[in-house]
């Protein structure tokens, strides 16, 4: 059985992302043990990683790092050993060089970018961004196989992550332009939106990423 480690640091909504993760496994036969934890040295031995997170930047960022030696795991198991990693919410943008809420604070720096707010073209749309939106697919990636533009998903988030790196955006939405919806880069994937509530679109995502060898 393989170990998917879902990292619990004090932020996410981690009932609902264990659930639907033992759900997309269990649709695709796949033997996968989740675990919700904030244990490092589980993250460190674990085949696979999830990392959500709801709130500020900061706050996220933080709790992660009161958790001793959990910053460390993480980076040798997802740079080093290069496990499939998958960023939920704010625990895809904690994956950036910074963001930009309330003050600069650092992020775990593993994709180039920033994490700023969300500035759309028309003033009546509120923020935060909440609700269902349509995905546009920019590029093939395996954990989006099956996903075509069009798909729906949910978002709920006030920030984006804009890759310095364009070839690094994997989609988009529209809410007063485009708005990244997610990020790429060898076995490091994240959305914006949260596959767990996302229904059929969500299921399909995290059952390609619990099958995913990068």
């Amino acid at each position: 059985m393989s170990l998917v480690a879902l990292i619990d640091y004090g932020s996410g909504n981690l009932r609902s992302a264990e659930k639907a993760l033992a759900r997309a496994a269990q649709e695709r036969g796949l033997d996968r043990e989740i675990v919700v934890t904030p244990d490092p040295a589980i993250a460190a031995k674990a085949e696979r990683i999830v990392l959500p997170g709801v709130g500020a930047f900061a706050d996220c960022m933080g709790g992660l790092t009161r958790l001793p030696g959990m910053v460390e795991a993480l980076r040798e198991a997802v740079l080093v050993r290069r496990v499939p990693f998958l960023g939920i919410c704010v625990g895809m943008q904690l994956t950036a060089s910074v963001g930009r809420e309330f003050g600069d604070h650092k992020g775990l720096n593993w994709i180039g970018g920033e994490v700023v707010r969300m500035t759309p073209s028309d003033p009546d749309l509120k923020i935060p961004h909440m609700g269902w939106n349509d995905l546009r697919i920019l590029k093939p990636h395996p954990v989006f196989a099956g996903i075509e533009t069009g798909a729906h998903a949910y978002f709920v988030h006030s920030f984006v992550f804009k890759p310095a790196d364009h070839s690094h955006l994997l989609a988009t939405t529209e809410y007063g332009g485009a708005v990244p919806a997610a990020i790429g880069r060898d076995n490091i994937v994240g959305t914006q939106f949260h596959p767990e509530k996302s229904q059929a679109t969500g299921l399909t995502l995290l059952g390609n990423f619990l099958g995913w060898t990068p």
